[in-house]
């Protein structure tokens, strides 16, 4: 039983929870040294030495001092003020400031008889203090987070050019607030903060959107758009200011989209880009940002997720010394690091490789890139012109949009030229259906392209998660599953887990692929003006999966689930 009359050298926390029994005198004089001597909190040694856990210390404290416990684990601390105290007042005395109103600062503690900590924090900072309970072990998890956060921030060696742009608030007249010079600091902070976060979580696209009574920031990772800021409304128009000086557009024209550029340097070896573009709503202007690293470009073949047979057409059409070689998709599906990957294999001394593309977005050394730009004339057909000119070796369009495009690159392809382009279609046979709607004849397309690649990007399972699922055979042959798949003794398909580490059960993407060879007698039909059904029945006939049945071979082999086959394909 522990001591009723503790020694008078315990006082506050410790002497409570002496004296409710939690522990005894002798462990908690024996704390309190060890805590001095590591010169942490009293809670943070008492913790550390599992000699109480933190769940009974918080409750046994909101008992004796009447303070709410509150779990900190489900706060967004997104927004929370750290900046305003330093970091060594937060390290020292556990306390970590979670919300300002006003000229109120609400600071989570472990220890609510800690009042040195809420004094100091005070009066550095000018503010009323209100100490907020938490429990210990997930306050020391939220501070290191925080505070990596923080440094990692302050460590981020922007472009000495950005480093000198200020925000300029178009709108500092009409507001109530004060000054732009004492405001705009916290939106660049917030602002870099958010793109270097974004690089972090290994976010593809930024998206920044103004709405009418709200204010939201979302990454999409693995293909999947996730809330992860709400700043306040008001800031909405500094944000998009501040993303348009970075990216050198014209911060007074708000009426028509623009395009800019981006480029973070996050140490002295790597830089990241960001391809900007701003776009007018209802309620101000929706920025959108994707990242461009130049590492994806140079993951190769075997990372992006080919069976062993499509790898080997992709490779024996790629080293063709002229034809068409075309990736096709909808925006988001990998199309730019399939080409690059390929533009990389080939990117050789004894090769002339230019490329034309709106805009570039990864720079590829000893390649000749060029962006479009129609304002000046410096359209695809007019690059296309330019590089034929030029003793090329291999042409790579970024986009085959119209006519005039496609008949120069098809042209290109049968003049002793490798081309290699994309175009927005859903499949294989639909690419061929989509270039003679496009006026270009079919003997010209049968003649001149070699492979068309179709792919999606699905989310890939974490194998330390994933789980077997037991799905009704019935409902297996229903999804395209095929009696020889499910007489497979090993025939298994898995879903996500959920774990701390990777939450979802979701890690990384994979590509799944329709990789369709253009044969003698694909080429005879596509003469024939043979409609996309008649195409695809003929690849099937060739024994070329299309990319339902290839979404389905990764989910066999645990790859993936066949809920996000689903989700990116259909029957």
């Amino acid at each position: 039983m522990a001591a009723t009359n503790p020694t008078s050298s315990l006082g506050g926390l410790p002497r409570r929870l002496v004296v409710d029994g939690y522990i005894n005198e002798e462990t908690a004089i024996k704390v309190a040294e060890d805590a001095k001597k590591e010169k942490i909190p009293f809670v943070t040694q008492l913790v550390k030495s599992k000699a109480l856990d933190a769940k009974t210390i918080a409750n046994a404290a909101s008992q004796e001092f009447g303070v709410p416990v509150m779990d900190i684990g489900v706060l967004d601390m997104e927004g929370a003020p750290v900046q305003l105290v330093d970091e060594k007042l937060i390290s020292q005395h556990h306390a970590l400031p979670i919300f300002k109103r006003g000229k109120r600062l609400y600071v989570a503690v472990s220890d609510p008889t800690n009042l040195q900590a809420l004094d100091e924090i005070k009066f550095n900072t000018g503010l009323i203090t209100d100490l907020i309970l938490v429990e210990e072990d997930k306050l020391a998890a939220t501070i290191e987070k925080a505070l990596n956060a923080q440094d990692s921030l302050e460590d981020m060696d922007l472009d000495e050019d950005l480093d000198n742009l200020e925000a300029i608030d178009t709108d500092s007249k009409d507001d109530d607030s004060g000054g732009a010079a004492e405001d705009e600091a916290p939106v660049v902070r917030f602002v870099n903060k958010v793109l270097l976060d974004a690089i972090n979580r290994g976010a593809s696209d930024l998206h920044f959107e103004p709405y009418e009574k709200s204010y939201r920031v979302r990454f999409r990772m693995d293909g999947m758009l996730q809330e992860v800021a709400s700043p306040p409304l008001n800031l909405g128009p500094r944000i998009a200011a501040r993303l348009k000086v970075m990216s050198r557009m014209n911060i007074a024209e708000r009426r028509v989209p623009q395009d800019g550029r981006i480029k973070l340097k996050i140490s002295k070896s790597r830089a990241i880009d960001f391809r900007v573009n701003t776009c007018p709503t209802l309620f101000g202007e929706k920025v959108c940002l994707r990242i461009l690293d130049p590492t994806s470009a140079q993951m190769g073949i075997d990372a992006l997720g080919y069976e062993p047979e499509q790898k080997e057409l992709f490779m024996s059409n790629l080293m063709k010394p002229y034809g068409m070689f075309l990736v096709t998709g909808p925006t988001g599906s990998g199309k730019t690091v399939s080409l690059y990957t390929g533009v990389n294999i080939l990117n050789t001394e004894d090769r002339n490789i230019s490329t034309a593309e709106d805009p570039v977005e990864i720079n590829l050394p000893g390649v000749n890139q060029v962006n479009v730009d129609d304002k000046v004339g410096m359209d695809f057909p007019a690059a296309l012109k330019a590089f034929l000119r030029q003793d090329p070796d291999i042409i790579l369009v970024g986009e085959i949009r119209d006519l005039s495009t496609g008949s120069i690159a098809i042209k290109a392809a049968q003049t002793g030229h490798m081309v290699l382009s994309t175009l927005h279609t859903n499949d294989a046979p639909q690419t061929i259906q989509r270039m003679v709607n496009m006026g270009i004849p079919p003997f010209n397309i049968a003649a001149a392209v070699n492979i068309i690649i179709a792919q999606r990007l699905g989310r890939r399972l974490h194998g330390d998660s994933k789980v077997v699922m037991d799905i009704p055979r019935e409902a297996l042959l229903e999804e395209g599953f095929t009696e020889e798949d499910l007489a497979d003794p090993n025939f298994k398909l898995y879903g996500p887990g959920n774990t701390d580490e990777v939450p979802g059960g979701y890690k990384g993407r994979v590509g799944i692929y329709q990789v369709m060879p253009i044969s003698e007698e694909m080429g005879r039909l596509i003469m024939m003006d043979k409609n996309a059904y008649e195409l695809g029945d003929q690849a099937r006939k060739e024994g070329i999966p299309d990319i339902r049945r290839s979404g389905l071979v990764k989910a066999m082999q645990g790859v993936t689930s066949l809920e996000e086959i689903n989700r990116v394909t259909v029957e």
